[in-house]
């Protein structure tokens, strides 16, 4: 027994070095090529370090966390940032706010609520696999068009794990079932988060930025602007058809073997307890705080910290408590993903790619320049927030979309709709919280999310060139 130990860990121990190698060797390749003269130094420094990432984030060379942590460290080793713009994004409001976001599941699950809303999504959906999941994906879809696409994950995953647990499949042992579920999970609350103005930061930014392009724009005569009701008449049908084919896409290629959720127990909870109710009110506070943040000018992460005293302050359920259930690693990835992403913006790397890779289209066929434009926005968001990507590609896109004699309106609103379909585990707050319940791995995680967000991007266009000119858009 002790041999066969040995012999375990003498293959890990070579598998570690393997993955770690071609990882610094690929990172090594990109530094030695000559620096293009639209890229500086520090980005041609940083394009190298984020192969190295990337491959050691994917093949999870070493855990998840520390590759994390060598973000920051190699962003500093390298003369990419300083200490202080390496580290400050690990802490930043968007980070933060997926903290606490975090532990408002495990607030769920620790006072009972995570269970109670399993019981009645049982009780209208049933426990057949392939009916539960389809109801799922819409539901998911449509609430996180309203709400945050990380609340709904977080409650959604909190409320499933305990489920998977009493059937006696516990994270890492590689079931199917509930690797499907986490999938889902975020998969289709981060595809429905372009359909109304409330489902993301992204979607007041580009109607933010169409508006100001067309306002500077001498060929238009007045800006283009597009209010709430308008906005949801041109994103969420195409949010419904995002939903539908998330859960075709897993179906089809991760179908689980299981046909039914055996021996789950649909016992009613009871009358809700004080601690429940107590939790239920602080909810409700926050997502009226939420939605009333264009009155009182609020980051998100307020409202999240008011919440978490108002679970704590009358021992609804007390800090530590929660300290100790969180999964401390989740936060520390997103961080990662956030410096990154800063790092491409403030070092010009983003905007090279986009220069180099965005002129490819002109001249090319109207859905391979959606596509196109698409493609980018799904690659760049998988690297850091959607907002970012947003911002970073529409300034690109617009000019060029013009240039194209192509709509702006239509350039700009593909924008945050392609943003939503990420293809790495550190991409949005949805995957990096299914991801902390430990029943996927990062390479899992791409090899379903790469066809989910290809497949995705193509409906997208065809909805683009379809849907919108049958409405008088675009």
């Amino acid at each position: 027994m002790a041999e066969v130990e040995s012999i375990n860990n003498e293959a890990s121990a070579k598998s570690i070095i393997i993955k770690a190698v071609i990882a610094v060797a690929m990172g090594l390749f990109v530094w030695m090529l000559p620096t293009p003269d639209s890229l500086t130094p520090e980005g041609h420094r940083l394009l190298a370090l984020l192969t190295t990432i990337v491959i050691l984030f994917v093949t999870e060379a070493f855990p998840i966390g520390v590759t994390a942590l060598l973000v920051g460290a190699g962003l500093i080793v390298f003369n990419i940032q300083t200490p202080q713009d390496a580290w400050a994004p690990f802490a930043s409001p968007a980070v933060m706010f997926v903290l606490m976001i975090i532990m408002f599941g495990v607030v769920l699950n620790e006072v009972g609520l995570a269970k109670r809303i399993m019981y009645h999504l049982l009780n209208f959906a049933g426990t057949k696999v392939k009916r539960l999941s389809f109801i799922l994906a819409i539901g998911c879809t449509l609430t996180a068009s309203i709400f945050h696409d990380a609340t709904v994950t977080v409650i959604m995953v909190f409320a499933f794990v305990p489920v998977f647990m009493a059937m006696g499949m516990r994270p890492g042992e590689g079931h199917r079932l509930p690797m499907f579920f986490m999938l889902l999970i975020p998969m289709a609350s981060s595809a429905g988060g372009f359909a109304t103005l409330l489902g993301g930061g992204r979607n007041p930014l580009a109607l933010e930025i169409l508006e100001r392009f067309t306002e500077e724009s001498p060929q238009f005569a007045e800006a283009i602007t597009i209010g709430f009701m308008k906005y949801i008449g041109i994103q969420a049908p195409i949010a419904i058809v995002t939903a539908l084919g998330t859960w075709a896409v897993l179906w089809f290629v991760f179908r689980p073997k299981e046909k039914e959720l055996e021996g789950v127990e649909l016992e009613y909870p009871g009358p809700m307890t004080f601690k429940e109710l107590g939790v239920v009110v602080v909810f409700t506070a926050t997502f009226i705080l939420w939605f009333a943040g264009d009155v009182t000018g609020w980051h998100v992460s307020i409202p999240a910290a008011l919440a978490i005293m108002g679970f704590c302050a009358p021992k609804f359920i007390t800090f530590q408590a929660i300290c100790d259930k969180f999964p401390w690693e989740s936060w520390i990835v997103f961080g990662a993903g956030v410096s990154l992403g800063v790092a491409m913006l403030d070092t010009g790397a983003g905007i090279y790619l986009a220069e180099a890779l965005l002129p490819l289209l002109d001249g090319r066929h109207e859905f391979i320049v959606y596509f196109g434009f698409g493609f980018f926005g799904s690659f760049l968001s998988s690297l850091m927030s959607n907002s970012a990507a947003v911002a970073l590609m529409l300034p690109i896109t617009l000019p060029m979309a013009d240039m194209m004699n192509m709509s702006p309106q239509a350039v700009a609103l593909l924008a945050p709709m392609t943003s939503s379909f990420i293809m790495l585990v550190i991409g949005c707050p949805p995957t990096i919280i299914a991801y902390s319940t430990g029943y996927f791995t990062q390479g899992q995680f791409v090899k379903y999310a790469v066809p989910w967000a290809l497949f995705l991007l193509l409906v997208c266009a065809i909805s683009v060139m379809v849907y919108w000119p049958l409405i008088g858009f675009s």
